[in-house]
């Protein structure tokens, strides 16, 4: 099974990322957050999108809107794609995606107004447990997937961590409370295979290097931050590459994980592998 993530668009999508997801056919393309700044224009291209999506909304598209009424729209918009606080209701690809807690800012827990809004005076304890319990209706024979807008806190505190605040010192750990939580309260039960997330750019503030994108704990949770911002670029010819960060599983098993870089015709231009373990070398270990 292949899950495409597309990372924070910040409204860098066109008509040419329809095309070429239609050259790669995942099974499904999940949508880290951070669409737009509540551009509907956006929102309803990805309910257009004619495979299986699943979507969980960041920061910047609540927009400058303190009242949540942008936020609502496109919530509205795109009905059972978004995944906030619940499992992503489908019966096929066999992947249970889990969302978290939805406009994510990182920095522990924060709700803006317009989340207050919209979903109500949600504590951090509620969060989490709203996570464990759409976690707990995955079926066991299915990869379990968090798809977040921020990181966990707990995998870093240096700049260049996976969600290391780069922009002010000191550098601090920016991950979410609420989600590190969920993870662990989920360890009880079934632990996540995957936690996916976007927020903290790959490209560090001031040109100070690239950010730590993966990291796998001894648990066997996998964290991948997708945030390749901007996705789209062009190579030494001039040709447009377009980036994916490009999962796949064999059964419940995690085999691969990296960012890709297509062109507009599929092709694969460039791969950074960030995990390659198929289930025979797994099983021969």
């Amino acid at each position: 099974m292949r899950l495409a993530i597309a990372g924070d668009l910040h409204g860098d999508w066109t008509f040419d990322d329809e095309q070429l997801l239609d050259q790669l056919k995942p099974d499904a393309v999940l949508f880290v957050g951070d669409l737009s700044d509540g551009d509907l224009r956006l929102v309803k291209a990805i309910t257009r999108l004619n495979r299986p999506c699943a979507v969980i909304l960041g920061n910047h598209d609540r927009g400058r809107d303190r009242s949540g009424e942008k936020l609502r729209q496109q919530l509205l918009m795109l009905g059972e794609l978004d995944c906030s606080w619940r499992m992503r209701n489908w019966s096929s690809p066999p992947v249970a995606i889990i969302g978290c807690r939805p406009c994510s800012s990182g920095g522990g827990f924060h709700l803006s107004e317009a989340v207050r809004s919209v979903f109500g005076p949600v504590t951090e304890e509620e969060s989490a447990n709203r996570i464990v319990q759409a976690a707990s209706g995955a079926p066991e024979t299915w990869p379990l997937v968090l798809l977040a807008h921020s990181g966990p806190i707990g995998l870093g505190s240096d700049a260049s961590s996976i969600c290391g605040r780069d922009w002010k010192h000191p550098h601090i750990d920016w991950g979410d409370r609420d989600l590190a939580i969920a993870v662990e309260a989920m360890r009880r039960h079934r632990a996540a295979d995957l936690v996916v997330f976007g927020h903290m750019h790959h490209c560090l503030r001031g040109g100070k290097g690239e950010r730590l994108t993966f990291h796998r704990d001894r648990y066997g949770t996998a964290y991948v931050n997708a945030a390749c911002v901007p996705r789209s670029g062009s190579d030494e010819s001039g040709q447009t590459l377009i980036h994916f960060t490009w999962v796949e599983f064999e059964g419940r098993h995690l085999s691969l994980v990296s960012h890709r870089w297509f062109h507009l015709d599929g092709t694969l231009a460039y791969e950074q592998t960030l995990l390659r373990q198929p289930r025979e070398s797994f099983s021969a270990c």
